[in-house]
């Protein structure tokens, strides 16, 4: 079963910003959104629900310092991408 993936505005931006910082990443960035498009729970993203005033939200990882944070509504296969950054700016 495959994902829809909805890009809001204020994600792309975010995305543009970080990319610009990190070009780096990347093709790292565009192969963990194509896994997550595919299959959300494939380990290698350690999806995790988040706690505290972000518990309506999940987190994957990009690598070891890098997230984006999302909202999964499984009942819509849909996922809804919120932030991406370092630990500290997504959290």
């Amino acid at each position: 079963m495959s994902y829809r993936l909805v890009f809001t505005e204020r994600y792309t931006k975010r995305a543009s910003y970080f990319l610009k910082r990190h070009p780096d990443l990347e093709k790292q960035y565009l192969k963990t959104l194509q896994l997550l498009e595919l299959n959300p729970h494939h380990p290698s993203l350690r999806l995790h629900a988040l706690s505290g005033k972000l518990q309506t939200l999940h987190s994957i990882s990009i690598n070891l310092s890098y997230r984006i944070t999302l909202e999964l509504l499984i009942q819509d296969e849909q996922i809804i991408l919120v932030n991406v950054g370092n630990h500290d700016a997504v959290y």
